[in-house]
Formats: C-alpha cells, structure tokens, sequence
C-alpha cells in the first residue's frame, strides 16, 4: 500500500508526523512519500517536496512565488501519476490541497482531508470543491462537523491532536538549565508563526512589546522565549532578532516553553490552541500586508479569528489584528492577565472549558489513530 500525504506548514508537518505513525501501525507495510517537514520525515515519509518551499503567508505574497509553487504542485501531481497510490491524504494547506484533490480526483486516486481549511472562515464556497473531490473530511475542531454536515459532506470529528498530547515532563528548572534562562524570573513566550512572511510581519511589534515588558519599572523582571518551528531556520530567525534590544531565548521544546512561561504573545493560528492547551494566559495577534489584509477581508464571514474564542462560542482571549496589533495594546492586555487575580483565573477556567471541547468527549483514542481507522476502513 502506497499513501501520498501533503503538508505545507508546521502544524500539518506534526499531524502529518502523527498519521503516518498511526497507519504504520495499523498497517506496517504502508509506503508514504509527497510533501512535509522534517517531523514527517523522521516518521518515515518519502519528501518528494518540502514544506519549506511552499510556505508563503498572503494573497500578494502567494503571486509573487507562483511560478515556484506550481513547479512543486506538477512533481507531486507527476509522481502520484506514475506510482498510483491507493490514496491520498491533504493536511489543511488549502490554496495548494484544494487544486491537488482536483488533480488527484482526476487520476482517480481516492483523496482524504485530515484537518480541515479553514473554509468556514472565508472563501465559504470552496465547499463545493471539497463535495466533489474529497473521500471524507476528517476534523479536529467540534463546529466543523456541523458545517460540514450542513452542505452534505461525509465528516467525522477526531477530537485535536494537540488535546491528546502528553504534558511535558520537564521541569522548570530543567527547561532553565537546557536553555540559559533565569529560573527565579517569570517567562513570556513569543510565537510569531511558522512562516519566515509571518515572522518579518509579526515579529518586530513583539519585540516592540517585549521591550516595554522589560524597562517598565512597574513591572517584575522577564525573560523572553520563541520555541522555534520546524518550518524555520534557526539562523535566520536569530538574525530577525539582531538589534531588538531585547534578549530572546530560542527554544525548541514549545510544549515546555509554553507549560512554564507566565503569559505569551502568540500568532493566530495553530500555536493558539497549543497556548490553550498548556494553559497559559495569552494575546492574540497577526499581522498582514496591508494589500492583502484589504483584499482578503472581504472573505472572511467571521468577526473573531482566534480558535480558542470560535472553539468556546466566545471571546475568552484578546485578538489585536492589522492596526490594532501594537505594542502598546499588547503590554496592556498583558498586563491584565500576568498579575494573579480574577481576570487570570478567569481565562485559565476558559481554556480549560475549551480543552475539554478538543478532547472529543474525552475519547481515549487519539486523533491520528482514529483518523488512520477511518481511512483504512474505507479503503477496505
């Protein structure tokens, strides 16, 4: 049996990690091979095509390195057409999966969607694509599975993997050691998001705001930390940090980062669940090109856009997004949330309501491993 898998981002090169695990194990003589990071890599998929070369952030930026994405897209069309395999497997990514499923369709290759796009979001219509080209639609989020079903698509809910994780067992003291940090200060995480256009774009009013942490003499002493994504290069990322005026810890246990710290600034997007998860108390920002902030929201049906808050059917966390994503608003909205008190306990008893919605009705099979079910069966 040969399974194509593709994912374009970090958090897609996790579950992508964790389905190909699942599979080995239901089926040990799988063969898997397409596009993913460095994590699918190590759990035994063939990278025809790495994440890293197709991850760009934006409609502008998407035009700008189009040529070089469709040459991607053509090897991993190219190669399903020469092996053939008995299905294929789209990890979100859905500007570049959603004209594969087509393609795949086509060659009449059976295509599976594990995490879905976020289509309920904006750009509603693609639905239709999913309807006609997609096997079965397997989510990770609860309010997708109604979506779905409401416009006639074979859905299963999973539960989130990230739910299911084990906690991190290493201590603080430990994480303080392995990574040069103070164990006596308080720890604020920075996740700028899993591209390099992310990082350029959100980065730099982080650190704008982990500065007014630092000098304010109102405040206690802090030590700041970015669990570095996959999807990144580490070196890079240290040169985006070269003349902050900030001392920034790179990681790379986020799990740990994010169990230890006492509040974090993070990017919307997957690393907002992972916050909820840990939990920690948190603001959540992002940050586009003004052109496509302008074109894109006129997609976008929705008036909050961190999962946490479209998970818990409220605003349970602060989203500063485009113009109001300052540093000043960050510190302020920091500055609620880090001292004890009501307003911290208050969002720590939300994300805890929102980790009991990810687990899935408190299923103890994991979300790969039942996504892994679903897809063999219906290849059975």
């Amino acid at each position: 049996m040969q399974i194509l898998l593709s994912a374009g981002e970090a958090s897609g090169d996790t579950y992508g990690a964790q389905l190909v695990e699942a599979l080995k194990n239901l089926a040990p003589q799988a063969k898997f091979f397409g596009m993913g990071g460095e994590k699918m890599h190590a759990a035994g998929s063939e990278l025809l095509v790495h994440a890293k070369e197709v991850a760009v952030v934006g409609l502008v930026e998407v035009v700008k390195h189009l040529p070089d994405i469709r040459k991607k897209f053509r090897v991993l069309v190219d190669e399903a057409a020469k092996r053939k395999p008995d299905a294929a497997v789209l990890i979100d990514f859905p500007d570049f999966n959603l004209r594969l499923a087509r393609e795949l369709h086509r060659l009449g290759i059976p295509v599976f969607y594990f995490v879905s796009p976020q289509i309920w979001a904006w750009r509603t219509g693609r639905v239709k694509q999913i309807k006609k080209y997609v096997r079965k639609m397997i989510v990770i989020f609860p309010f997708e599975q109604e979506f779905y079903r409401r416009h006639g698509v074979d859905v299963t809910y999973v539960g989130h993997p990230l739910a299911h994780a084990p906690a991190s067992m290493v201590s603080k003291p430990e994480f303080a050691a392995q990574n040069g940090l103070n164990v006596e200060k308080s720890w604020v995480a920075l996740l700028p998001g899993s591209r390099k256009k992310e990082v350029m774009l959100n980065l730099p009013e982080m650190l704008a705001a982990a500065r007014r942490l630092k000098d304010d003499a109102k405040r206690e002493g802090f030590e700041f930390v970015i669990p570095v994504a996959s999807t990144l290069d580490e070196n890079w990322l240290r040169q985006q940090l070269s003349g902050s005026g900030v001392e920034v810890h790179l990681v790379h246990d986020a799990r740990a980062a994010l169990r230890h710290r006492r509040a974090a600034i993070v990017a919307s997007g997957t690393a907002t669940v992972e916050a909820a998860l840990a939990p920690v108390p948190f603001v959540v920002v992002y940050r586009l090109a003004p052109l496509t902030w302008l074109l894109g929201r006129r997609l976008v049906s929705l008036d909050t856009f961190a999962m946490p808050n479209l998970i818990a059917g409220r605003r349970i966390v602060q989203e500063l997004i485009q113009k109001d994503f300052t540093a000043a608003n960050v510190a302020r909205e920091l500055d609620v949330v880090i001292p004890d008190g009501a307003p911290r306990q208050r969002m720590l008893s939300d994300l805890a309501e929102v980790r009991e919605k990810l687990l899935a009705g408190g299923h103890s099979e994991a979300p790969a491993a039942r996504a892994a079910r679903e897809i063999l069966n219906l290849l059975a």
